[in-house]
C-alpha cells in the first residue's frame, strides 16, 4: 500500500489594514481625483470649455451628459469629503464604464485609440477607493467614531 502525503502551503496572509502612511497617501489620492471628477463633471454644465470645448453646455436633462455631469459633480463631492465613500466611489466608477464602454468603446477597442483613457482610469482608480475605503480625513470616520458611541 502506497501513502500520500499532502504538503501543506505556508503563505502569507493579506494585510487588513493599512498602515498610517498609506491610510494618508490614500486619502490625499481619494483628494486629487475626487476634485479632478467634480471639474470633469462640470463640464456639462458648461465649465472648462463645455461638452465641445467652446462652452456649451449639455441641455437639462439630456441623456446621458447631464445626468452623467449630476453623477459626477455629486457622487465626486461625496467622494472628496469621504463621506458615504464606498458607495460614492462605486457609483462614479460604474458612470465611467458607462461612459467607456457606450461613448468611448464604439470608436475602436483601445483606450488610447479611443480617447477613453480619462474614463478607464476614472473607473479603475474609484473601484480601487471602493474596495481600500477612504483613508484619513474623511467624514466617514467621525460617522464611525460618533456611532461606536451610541
Amino acid at each position: 500500500m502506497t501513502r500520500t502525503t499532502e504538503t501543506t502551503r505556508t503563505t502569507q496572509p493579506a494585510p487588513t489594514t493599512l498602515t498610517p502612511l498609506q491610510q494618508r497617501v490614500l486619502a490625499a489620492t481619494r483628494t486629487v481625483v475626487a476634485l479632478l471628477f467634480i471639474c470633469h463633471g462640470t463640464m456639462s454644465f458648461g465649465a472648462f470649455g463645455g461638452v465641445d470645448g467652446a462652452g456649451a453646455a449639455a441641455p437639462l436633462g439630456a441623456w446621458p451628459a447631464w445626468y452623467a455631469g449630476v453623477i459626477e459633480v455629486g457622487a465626486g463631492a461625496l467622494v472628496l469629503l469621504g463621506l458615504f465613500t464606498r458607495s460614492a466611489a462605486v457609483l462614479c466608477s460604474g458612470t465611467m464604464a458607462y461612459a467607456y464602454f457606450t461613448v468611448h468603446q464604439p470608436m475602436a477597442l483601445l483606450p488610447l485609440q479611443n480617447m477613453g483613457e480619462q474614463a478607464a482610469l476614472f473607473c479603475w482608480i474609484f473601484l480601487l477607493i471602493a474596495v481600500l475605503g477612504p483613508g484619513t480625513a474623511a467624514l466617514d470616520g467621525l460617522r464611525r467614531t460618533r456611532r461606536s458611541r451610541t
